[in-house]
């Protein structure tokens, strides 16, 4: 693997702290590395400077000669007075760029909802990360760096852009590099993941799920400290095993492993439980919407939709920007009353919302978030223990320090924390979340999910973060246009997967502008086909003494390797129990061990090969 580029003894100082500290690392063809870690442990800067954007306070970055980068940072700057057009494919004349397969892709499955002579300067924020991204990928790079890419991309939009990540480079070509807090995308696009931490950067093989086993095998064998970390990790751990095929297609021993870890944890949610107890609090009438059809002037929304929401149900909300969402979204907390039809609430109903806008934090910026939250409730149940809100902010990672601090100087991610937090001490009974993944980390997330699995009340979510999603709800519903082009609502029994199906067969081959994203989609999923006939013609392709010994062969080496796996474990108990002033015991226990593993690597490789060549 040819190297690309490489950073050495990198150190990065602010006034208050130390961000990075002696990080080595490297990029080569063929790398397409994930990179998670808590907000402010230095990702985007470690981004900036591998792209040549700042400088390091000591340390030097490499690049091969005539390597081209290319990166997606978080401001977007675009040149004012420029078309959409002119920005995304430059000066370039017009046979040359239409005629490029990649361009039209990348108008297609980013911004065919934006005509191209719309000035830059007239764009929202949303339009103009997309075209960013999209002047980003309608040209050749060897690396590609993206920081947060999938910010204002909806569920379809993430999916295009994950697909065209994966066959934009032959393979052992080019090279990606990604910030995000998108799970599901790390999984999809990702070969390794580096987790920023403590100052420094730690690899892990494989994509988000690969790391979370990882990280829960070394935090279990260095013993740590971090007890609630560790066990929240265990918890996601068994939602990856529980998930979609795509997450669990891993080689058999590594599933066993995962078993192994998480044998003792329990479902996600006790569900029974959390139904019994929101009926309690709720009674049998929630929210019923009946009928209801709602018109801005002559401009129909949604029309007939019908849903009766029932106590303790968990539902993700599903369809593109501007479908509807968020009318339905102000039907169901009473801020909108329909056209037609009626909207029926029960007696005992109090509705939250966990917006976007933070407006409801704005009257009390200049408190201290100690003061704010001590003026709420003076304790809160969660998971069956009694919590003061101080641990309830412990737990959603704020530290002693922040306590004192005026709620204008949180950062984003803090904000939506706290606001959570308020709204929970609340103690509303319906809880409607829009978008409430934005300017978290991955941790975050997961503590964040780890609390709403204990709250017992009814839970509504729209979100165009797939992972957080499947993880949180229990059943999904679309707006979708119908043939008059107004919203309805449809239930999704197939979930997101479903949903994608139907935006794209409703796209169909004459696509408008805003079903572009989702048809490239179908296109995408439909050119990946070829490579797994093949695979199924080269499966077919043995004789049958070939096939016959190709399978002996496999079950001897997970026979093998599960004998390899016993004796690691074996040696790793000989070496913490070993005389460490015994330097060449030590070392010749240290080789054994090396060697083992080594050897299981070996065998793992060649599992895959056989795994592939049999189908």
């Amino acid at each position: 693997m040819a190297h690309l580029l490489g950073a050495e003894q990198l150190r990065v100082e602010y006034p208050t702290r130390v961000v990075l500290d002696g990080v080595t690392i490297g990029i080569g063809d063929g790398d397409r590395i994930g990179v998670v870690g808590r907000n402010g442990d230095g990702k985007s800067t470690l981004l900036r400077i591998l792209a040549g954007k700042q400088q390091p306070d000591a340390g030097r970055v490499t690049r091969r000669s005539g390597i081209t980068l290319g990166m997606l940072d978080q401001a977007d700057e675009l040149a004012t007075g420029r078309t959409v057009l002119e920005t995304v494919v430059g000066d370039r004349p017009e046979h040359e760029w239409a005629g490029d397969r990649n361009v039209r892709d990348v108008l297609a499955g980013l911004i065919a909802d934006i005509p191209g002579h719309t000035l830059v300067d007239d764009l929202s924020g949303g339009q103009r990360r997309r075209v960013a991204l999209a002047a980003l990928l309608s040209r050749e790079w060897d690396i590609v760096v993206l920081d947060e890419p999938t910010n204002h991309l909806d569920i379809g939009g993430v999916a295009w852009l994950a697909e065209h990540l994966k066959r934009r480079w032959p393979a052992g070509q080019g090279a990606l590099l990604v910030v995000t807090h998108d799970r599901w995308f790390l999984d999809e696009v990702s070969l390794d993941t580096w987790e920023v931490h403590d100052r420094i950067v730690e690899p892990f093989e494989g994509g988000y799920a690969a790391y979370v086993l990882q990280r829960m095998e070394r935090d279990r064998q260095a013993a740590t400290v971090e007890a609630k970390r560790q066990n929240l990790m265990k918890k996601e751990l068994a939602w990856l095993r529980r998930g979609a095929p795509a997450r669990t297609s891993k080689p058999k021993f590594r599933i066993e492993a995962a078993n192994a870890l998480i044998a003792d944890v329990p479902p996600l949610r006790d569900t029974v439980e959390l139904t019994q107890l929101a009926t309690s609090r709720l009674g049998k009438d929630v929210i019923d919407l009946l009928d209801a059809s709602v018109s801005y002037g002559d401009r129909a929304v949604l029309h007939g939709i019908e849903w009766r929401i029932a106590p303790g149900e968990r539902t993700g909300i599903l369809g593109v920007n501007g479908a509807g969402k968020s009318t339905l979204l102000k039907l169901i907390d009473g801020s909108l009353e329909p056209t037609s039809g009626r909207v029926k609430r029960g007696k005992t109903v109090v509705v939250a919302t966990l917006d976007q806008q933070l407006a409801d934090l704005r009257a009390v910026e200049n408190e201290r978030v100690s003061a704010l939250v001590a003026g709420k409730r003076a304790s809160y149940v969660a998971g069956g223990k009694e919590l003061t809100p101080g641990q309830l902010l412990e737990r959603l990672g704020f530290t002693s320090a922040q306590l004192s601090t005026p709620v204008r100087d949180l950062s984003g991610g803090q904000k939506r924390r706290l606001q959570l937090l308020l709204i929970l001490l609340d103690e509303p009974n319906v809880l409607i979340m829009d978008e409430p993944t934005n300017d978290m980390d991955t941790d975050m997330l997961a503590a964040i999910e780890d609390l709403l699995d204990s709250w017992p009340g009814t839970l509504i979510v729209v979100s165009h973060d797939r992972y957080l999603l499947e993880r949180v709800t229990d059943q999904q519903y679309a707006v979708l246009p119908g043939p008059d082009g107004v919203g309805r609502l449809r239930h999704l029994p197939g979930g997101v997967d479903e949903y994608l199906r139907l935006a794209a067969t409703a796209a169909g081959p004459a696509s408008g502008a805003g079903k572009a994203t989702v048809a490239t989609v179908t296109g995408a999923s439909a050119a990946s086909v070829p490579s797994t006939a093949a695979a199924s013609t080269a499966a077919s392709a043995l004789t049958g003494a070939e096939r016959r010994a190709a399978e002996k062969e496999l079950a001897s080496i997970e026979r093998r390797i599960e004998k390899l796996t016993a004796q690691t474990d074996a040696l790793h108990v000989l070496l913490a129990e070993h005389d460490m002033s015994d330097y060449e015991g030590l070392a010749a226990r240290n080789a054994e061990l090396q060697a083992v593993q080594a050897e299981v690597e070996q065998l793992e490789q060649r599992w895959l090969e056989l795994g592939e060549l049999l189908g």
